[in-house]
């Protein structure tokens, strides 16, 4: 999926909240093991994979990373650029000492804990001359938000989801409550609506013409306001769809203007 993430979010690696960050919007940090949800977020809720201690080595990139080695094989070149891309991150990650220090609390522990202050920035600081092609794609981008990601799943990975987050059926169909009962209140309304216009002619023959009036107009305006709410609605979700597409294409113009002109350089 990383040569089209670029439809999904902001086409930037630096596109990383620092930990402080995160707290500030709320979002719980949530350990992960599994590399493809590292800095994937959810509503209220972010996963990070933790640093491993292999990689703050510079004897095990020496080993197994390097352009000399042969340890790892072929694949040796895909796994020292996802490698090298997963560390950037935390170049974002941790920007601040309290950054670190949420980093290191017990129950996160994303590095190692006999890791300093003092040290993680001399072994970081390197980290900031990494450019984007000596990464994975995956790393060219930062955040990814899981509703696009499962939405865009059945259409580029031929999966239902990229991942389920909803073990039970309750959470599954409540996500369904809101709409279900904003289109039920809507139908409601029209239709009583039409009852109303429909009950009131009834009244002209009892020569309650004022009643007529009334109600009849009440009728109407109902109708007409049930039908500005769902326009109303469906232009603001046209609209920031739209606006959304228009600033990712727009970057990813401006992404490969500059592109050509590094090249060009």
């Amino acid at each position: 999926m990383a040569p089209r993430l670029w439809m999904m979010t902001t086409l930037s690696s630096g596109n990383i909240n620092p930990l402080h960050r995160q707290r500030v919007k709320g979002r719980e940090i949530i350990l992960t093991e599994e590399p493809r949800l590292h800095l994937v977020w959810i509503h209220h809720r972010i996963f990070i994979k933790p640093l491993p201690r292999y990689l703050l080595s510079h004897r095990f990139w020496e080993t197994f990373l390097a352009e000399s080695s042969d340890r790892l094989g072929e694949s040796k070149s895909n796994i020292r650029n996802a490698a090298t891309g997963f560390l950037r991150t935390y170049r974002y990650l941790i920007q601040h000492e309290s950054d670190f220090n949420i980093a290191q609390q017990d129950n996160l522990r994303l590095v190692p804990k006999d890791v300093d202050w003092a040290s993680f920035c001399r072994f970081i600081s390197d980290v900031n001359h990494i450019e984007d092609a000596v990464v994975s794609g995956r790393y060219c981008y930062g955040e990814l938000r899981l509703t696009r990601l499962n939405f865009y799943a059945p259409l580029f990975l031929r999966k239902f989801h990229f991942e389920q987050v909803h073990g039970q059926y309750g959470d599954y169909f409540g996500r369904l409550y809101g709409p279900i009962l904003f289109v039920f209140a809507l139908v409601s309304t029209i239709l009583n609506s039409m009852q109303v216009a429909l009950a009131v002619e009834q009244l002209v023959a009892a020569h309650w013409e004022s009643v007529w009036y009334l109600c009849r107009g009440f009728s109407m305006v109902s109708m007409v306001g049930a039908a500005l709410v769902s326009m109303w609605f469906i232009l603001l979700w046209l609209w920031i769809f739209l606006d959304e597409w228009i600033y990712t294409v727009r970057r990813k113009m401006e992404k490969r203007r500059e592109t050509r002109k590094t090249s060009a350089c």
